[in-house]
């Protein structure tokens, strides 16, 4: 793993304060800077503690058995294809989705009422996508657990609903979708379980969405809404077949799974005062921090399980539901296991010159769609309860010897400081971090801008820290 990697780089004499430093600045050598995300920041003056003991009870708390009982279920209504029936009570896309409204809602009532569960509706017409026959209802599932500081934002986790045979327009034939997603829908099912146990300054989102395999057109619908209400969305956890270890290279591992980001925003969610091109960030979008983030709580919280960063949207000509937010301008990721199976997946249930084909359950790792419920939630918890991420991080320090990182306070009342990061340009993972303390700009002496990536974390009391925010304006 990168963010295992313990080297150090050569201490160096700390210089008097020079180029952007100001009488608020705080200069630092570099001899004191901490490795792998800033473990160890607790024993620091006047520094938070660097772990949150209770992530370890998030990371243990997910039961195979329930989310066993949740695929078998799902996968038991024969076919969830978004032509499927609406009516029936036991089979088709319908009778799926009331059953995930009425498992929110009972995980609603055990916690006294505190999710607000609803359907969120669009209708996609047959003239809009060859994929669609005729005219559809695509309804999404949410329950929201509502944040006590910032209810307005949000840390999401979604699956799928829907799933498909072949034919992608086919309502009839049976098409389980065990992995393809009831796995992904049974794990966020899972985490709300776990995570209504608790409250959290920042809303925190249970998406089941439909229409994934026609277009993600229920995650283009949620998408518009949450832009067009102003959702200040810090994160999308995409799960899309989360169950599975078996692939078709004939690897079994249980102990990896991979994180797709988008590098950058698209050009119209772009800092005008920035250039990815002379400036750097190339790999630095709110995605990518995002999976950075992801593969940080992996390393901290579950010592068998390693994320593996693809540094790509999604798979080649493929897509999931990750993606529609991503095009709204919200930083989201997809996280799926590290080997596929395709002959269980958009397959006929059939045998065929030996091979049997399609995504039944027999096909799913219970255990591992479990253990990424857990990542899942654990992920989640540590972003709803840590401080937003700080806004307009500017740096300096061209032709000097040192580099000065400059950003707004974040308005907070859990906010105990900041902590600020870099990296050599090539690592996938931030390198060394140092606790600054309650400041709004800090120079790190003797540490040439041209060398390294920088960034910049809000921390809170209880130690969580918001997402890495990457300058994106130039110190004047």
């Amino acid at each position: 793993m990168e963010s295992q990697r313990r080297s150090m780089e050569p201490c160096r004499r700390a210089g008097g304060t020079r180029g952007f430093a100001s009488a608020a600045a705080v200069a630092v050598a570099v001899c004191g800077a901490l490795p792998l995300w800033g473990q160890g920041a607790g024993s620091l003056p006047g520094a938070p503690p660097a772990l949150d003991a209770r992530l370890y009870g998030v990371a243990a708390a997910a039961s195979s058995g329930r989310v066993e009982a949740d695929i078998r279920t799902l996968a038991g209504f024969g076919t969830r294809n978004t032509f499927s029936d609406t009516i029936s009570h036991t089979r088709g896309i319908g009778a799926a989705r009331r059953w995930i409204k009425a498992e929110f809602d009972e995980i609603s009532r055990a916690c006294g009422g505190c999710l607000e569960v609803s359907y969120q509706r669009s209708r996609v017409l047959a003239t809009e996508s060859p994929r669609i026959p005729r005219d559809v209802d695509i309804v999404n599932v949410l329950a929201v657990l509502r944040g006590t500081v910032h209810p307005d934002r949000y840390v999401v986790m979604s699956g799928d609903i829907d799933s498909r045979p072949s034919d992608t327009t086919d309502g009839e034939s049976d098409s389980p979708g065990a992995n393809d997603n009831a796995s992904g829908m049974a794990g966020t099912i899972e985490a709300a379980r776990i995570l209504s146990e608790y409250r959290f300054p920042t809303s925190v989102v249970f998406a089941g969405l439909s229409g994934e395999e026609q277009g993600l057109w229920g995650g283009q619908h949620m998408a518009a809404v949450a832009r067009e209400e102003g959702w200040e969305i810090t994160a999308v956890l995409n799960n899309d077949m989360i169950g599975n270890i078996e692939g078709i290279d004939g690897v079994i591992d249980n102990s990896t799974f991979r994180v797709f980001s988008e590098p950058t925003p698209l050009p119209d969610f772009q800092s005008d005062s920035w250039s990815y091109r002379t400036n750097g960030g190339e790999v630095d979008g709110p995605s990518r921090q995002i999976a950075r983030y992801v593969d940080r709580i992996a390393d901290l919280y579950f010592p068998n399980l390693d994320a593996m960063m693809i540094y790509r949207l999604d798979r080649f000509g493929r897509g999931g539901h990750h993606r529609p937010f991503n095009d709204a301008g919200f930083p989201a990721v997809r996280i799926m296991e590290a080997h596929e199976q395709y002959e269980r997946q958009h397959q006929d249930v059939r045998v065929e010159d030996g091979i049997e084909y399609g995504d039944v359950i027999e096909g799913v790792d219970f255990r591992f769609a479990a253990t990424m419920s857990s990542l899942n939630a654990t992920v989640l918890a540590a972003l709803a309860w840590a401080p937003p991420t700080p806004a307009n991080v500017g740096i300096g320090g061209a032709v000097g010897p040192s580099t000065t990182l400059a950003w707004d306070p974040v308005d907070d009342p859990n906010v105990a400081g900041y902590r600020v990061y870099w990296r050599w340009t090539t690592d996938a993972q931030w390198r060394w971090s140092r606790w600054v303390g309650d400041v709004t700009e800090f120079t790190l002496e003797n540490l040439v801008i041209d060398n390294y990536l920088f960034g910049v974390a809000a921390v809170g009391r209880d130690g969580n820290e918001s997402v890495v925010s990457f300058p994106t304006s130039v110190l004047r």
